[in-house]
């Protein structure tokens, strides 16, 4: 499992994880497309917005390998702003390449990317 080093462990000042220290011993838990509904939280659309910026700033619009990433957190932005970068793609291998859909992620949060942070 690739270690992402230099990205955040999670969203500052609260419990919401951007990457995970080890592998599961009980097997890669997969990335699965999560529903985000009007009537989230305010701190889960942070954690997403903030989420998103540390991907920008560590990947910017190049492919990525999941890695030490959360699953739960990619799950929020994927099929969306983040998506499969190779065919056939495995959501359940810490090899999978992942990309960035910049033009969707700019409709979703353009705070990231008018540089003013979530």
């Amino acid at each position: 499992m690739l270690k992402h080093r230099g990205f955040p462990g999670r969203l500052p000042g609260t419990d919401f994880q951007f990457i995970i220290r080890r592998p599961n011993p009980k097997g890669v838990t997969p990335i699965t497309r999560r529903e985000r509904f009007r009537d989230r939280r305010p701190a889960d659309r942070r954690a997403d917005a903030g989420f998103m910026q540390a991907l920008w700033e560590n990947f910017g619009d190049q492919p990525f390998e999941r890695g030490n990433l959360d699953a739960g957190r990619l799950s929020w932005l994927f099929g969306r702003e983040v998506i499969p970068a190779e065919e056939p793609f495995d959501p359940a291998s810490y090899e999978a390449l992942l990309v960035i859909d910049v033009s969707v992620a700019q409709l979703s949060f353009p705070e990231v990317f008018e540089g003013g942070g979530y």
